[in-house]
């Protein structure tokens, strides 16, 4: 699996790094770094939504530091299991 998240400008200012690295200790947390691999884009075409999320070819989501915890649980660990 792979997740883009978006370190354009828009997407910087409002945490991109953050969710990056959440989403990161998240995977070695649950033992799953090896099934998913982060990658940092420039856009993603969403920057009013930013932080900009998309994993493979599914609809770009709009994720935060509040909300990556969730979108980890919902989006990202029942597409490994």
């Amino acid at each position: 699996m792979k997740v883009k998240v978006c370190i354009g400008s828009a997407c910087h200012v409002k945490g991109s790094y953050n969710v990056i690295n959440r989403l990161q200790h998240l995977l070695e947390e649950n033992q799953l770094s090896g099934q998913v691999e982060i990658e940092p884009v420039f856009c993603l075409g969403n920057c009013v939504n930013a932080v900009s999320v998309q994993i493979d070819d599914l609809p770009v989501q709009s994720v935060s530091k509040e909300t990556v915890d969730a979108f980890f649980e919902q989006s990202i660990r029942p597409r490994l299991t």
